[in-house]
């Protein structure tokens, strides 16, 4: 679709006279297009010279691409088209000088600040197998994403944890100031003080800026919502694009209620609302629909397609997760002769749950890539864990005796004091011998739950740990994964075929699209997560999750869940996912692997306010069939 071609809501939007607008633009709506035909009718009717306009993204690529877009059309370049961190490079190594920021500062990525942190921790003596630097830093990041100093971070700061984070802080700071270096963050809060403290600066950038377009502003944070302001004053040409529905990311410090405040500050904002969607047919865009309905806090567009398909969602209910994995290779491979390999996806809410899609994939020899994560068996909490295992196993292994040294020395005693009876598990029961080990190393104390990168690590050890228990040896579960990471278990050579299969968490996936989309474990305690059942804001996040991953479908969508999977190295029943309740019945070509369980048939959840919710087969069956919701189990 060009810009000389916008539908009447596009057009609309892109002819925005004057003053603040907000354009909600559904997933597929061509909000690219939209931002790059704005800029590019404001030059054409000399509303605006290049200079005098600021178009902020969220990504490098999304800025390139608008860049060479409003070339194309307009002949002329944009000098102030970038994301908030780079806009916010440039203002402080020019200007940065009046708050005492040298102009040659240097910028710290995520490893050199972990690592000052950990410098840090060294000079002061500091147990760091009491507070982990990753999750210290990542509060540190969320402190300044809201524009907390040390010292009010540390007026806010009640457990321990955060007590230790708000004295690390203020080392931090310091530490960075001697070095002339600012973090990401640092790029966002410093140009929120120099702002805020140098009007001649702050006045020159208004002066020279009269529109301010912004891209995703669901997406922003504290500290780029003040940014906003001040960018935008006192013209208040601001054009912001966002969906509430693809706010995905509140881990990251990212609020949708940015562009909820945005009405209240600016009472003359327009609204323009653009829901006619170029990717999915109708059916997908209705089932999607069905699922963010539910929500009550942000509003809901009413996502409409001039596509059809004959093609129903498939719904597909697994024995297991390993059938679950199989069914979704086997499906795959029928698309591969239809599409190419890059079209196709595999979506799932934890990086834990590539392993199984991951060695399905490898058996029958389809190449794969895994998008902004690493494979399963080269995690390093994996491979930490193998390193401990295999020193028992074979304590010649000078690979793996390095890698557990690197672990730290204390842990390494403590594993070796424990052999005798490591070395008797391991030829027994192998998920025991792992959670000894773990017992023993207090290797788990490394990570906090409530750091989210941290428990997608406790995961992927719940994982692995699921795997040791399908196994009678230790020798033959370690035996396994070094033919899986080989490849032996590929039935053709792989190597060297053009395209390959996406593999990807919900959160990667947004901003993308794939011909044919398999969105996997709709169950309760995966999708919606376990962390997230009980609290109302989170269950609603986990809704947008899955309404991100079923709108990446531009042809075909494919939903599996399984009844049972090994949990803590236990097989389990699980309930299917309340999403799959909400879609209506007759969008969906229901399959069921038809094999029933015998294991045990019922399964016990703690609700919220102390009652407890049974369940059993018959009702697992009455929620896939779409008889009755988890939410009206729950009622009654």
């Amino acid at each position: 679709m060009s810009a000389r071609n916008l539908n009447a809501a596009q057009q609309e939007a892109v002819q925005h006279s004057a003053g603040p607008a907000m354009v909600l633009a559904g997933a597929g709506s061509g909000k690219t297009t939209v931002l790059t035909a704005r800029v590019a009718w404001l030059l054409e009717n000399n509303l605006a010279q290049p200079e005098n306009i600021l178009l902020v993204t969220f990504t490098n690529k999304a800025a390139q691409e608008i860049k060479l877009r409003v070339r194309a059309q307009t002949n002329q370049d944009l000098p102030l088209c970038g994301t908030f961190h780079s806009v916010c490079a440039k203002l402080l190594r020019q200007s940065g000088g009046r708050i005492g920021i040298s102009p040659s500062f240097t910028i710290y990525d995520s490893d050199d600040q972990v690592a000052a942190i950990k410098q840090i921790y060294k000079q002061h003596h500091f147990d760091d197998k009491e507070f982990a630097p990753k999750s210290v830093h990542a509060l540190i990041s969320k402190s300044k994403n809201e524009l907390l100093s040390p010292a009010e971070y540390e007026q806010t700061a009640t457990s321990n944890f955060q007590k230790f984070a708000a004295k690390i802080y203020t080392l931090y700071v310091k530490k960075l100031k001697a070095a002339q270096a600012l973090d990401f963050d640092d790029l966002l809060m410093r140009a929120v003080e120099l702002f805020q403290k140098d009007q001649p600066t702050r006045e020159r950038w208004q002066q020279q800026i009269s529109h301010v377009l912004i891209d995703e502003y669901q997406d922003t944070n504290t500290a780029q919502y003040v940014l906003t302001k001040f960018l935008a004053a006192p013209q208040n040409n601001l054009f912001v694009v966002g969906d509430f529905s693809q706010s995905i990311y509140s881990w990251r410090g990212a609020d949708y209620r940015n562009m909820l405040a945005l009405k209240t500050d600016y009472p003359d904002l327009k609204e323009y609302r653009l829901e006619q969607n170029y990717r999915s047919p109708q059916s997908i865009l209705d089932a999607a629909t069905a699922v963010i309905a539910k929500n009550t806090q942000h509003p809901i567009l009413a996502l409409w397609s001039e596509k059809t398909s004959a093609d129903k969602i498939v719904s597909y209910s697994a024995q297991t997760g390993e059938s679950e994995a199989a069914y979704v290779v086997q499906a795959l491979s029928e698309q591969l002769r239809r599409y190419p390999a890059s079209e196709l996806a595999i979506l799932y809410r934890t990086n834990a749950q590539s392993r199984l899609f991951e060695e399905a994939l490898l058996r029958a020899g389809i190449s794969y890539r895994l998008v902004g994560g690493v494979k399963f068996y080269e995690r390093k909490e994996i491979k930490d864990l193998l390193a401990y295992a295999r020193i028992i196993v074979n304590p010649l292994d000078e690979v793996s005796q390095a890698r557990a040294e690197k672990l730290g020395k204390r842990r390494l005693a403590s594993l070796e004091a424990a052999r005798s009876k490591l070395e008797k598990l391991s030829k027994e029961v192998p998920q025991e011998f792992l959670q000894q080990i773990l017992k023993v190393t207090t290797y788990l104390g490394k990570y906090k739950p409530e750091v989210e990168e941290d428990s997608a690590r406790l995961e992927n050890v719940e994982e692995l740990v699921a795997v040791a228990s399908q196994f009678e040896t230790v020798t033959q579960f370690l035996e396994n994964i070094a033919l899986v990471q080989d490849k032996q278990f590929a039935d053709r050579d792989i190597e060297g075929q053009s395209n390959s299969v996406s593999l990807m968490s919900l959160h990667a996936a947004k901003g993308l699209e794939f011909a044919v989309v398999f969105l996997a474990g709709l169950e309760e305690e995966l999708l919606p997560h376990s962390r997230s059942i009980f609290n109302p804001e989170e269950l609603e996040e986990e809704r947008r999750l899955c309404y991100v991953g079923m709108t990446r479908a531009k042809e075909r969508l494919f939903l599996s869940c399984a009844r049972s999977r090994y949990q803590y190295g236990v097989r389990s029943s699980r309930i299917p996912s309340r999403f799959l309740a909400d879609i209506a019945q007759d969008l969906l070509e229901k399959i069921d692997d038809e094999r029933r369980d015998s294991y045990q048939t019922t399964r016990t959840f703690p609700l919220a306010d102390q009652r407890t919710l049974v369940v059993d087969e018959d009702m697992i069956e009455d929620m896939l069939s779409g008889k009755i919701s988890i939410d009206a189990f729950i009622d009654s």
